[in-house]
């Protein structure tokens, strides 16, 4: 399943920027990245299909996949993108939207997109 239009999806967005992290780590980050991307496709997937408890379980296997290439760098930041990963499967799982939406834009952040998602309807 190809990424939506980044303007529409903040998961494509955070997908998307991933790359600069692989800028910055490197090639070892590369696979890392890429199980990080397929994991955000398969929950976009889920969600078309209307499966949210699969979009959220793919969600948090990927969050898992950027925290533990976060641990490999720096054990602190791993935790924290752990704890991040967690706060944000639990919030969507909660049906708490405006929680896992700032989440969400934690998350861009730490991929390297400085601006929040400014769209309210997700």
């Amino acid at each position: 399943m190809p990424l939506s239009n980044p303007a529409d999806d903040p998961f494509t967005k955070l997908a998307q920027n991933l790359g600069e992290l692989e800028v910055v780590i490197g090639e070892r980050a590369r696979p890392a990245i890429a199980g990080v991307r397929e994991g955000l496709r398969d929950a976009l997937a889920c969600r078309a299909r209307g499966d949210m408890p699969g979009s959220i379980a793919a969600i948090r296997i990927a969050m898992e996949r950027l925290a533990n290439l976060g641990s490999t760098l720096d054990p602190e930041e791993g935790a924290m993108m752990r704890f991040i990963a967690e706060q944000f499967t639990a919030a969507l799982g909660a049906g708490q939207k405006g929680d896992a939406k700032t989440i969400v834009d934690v998350m861009r952040r730490k991929a390297g997109d400085t601006k929040d998602d400014d769209k309210k309807d997700w």
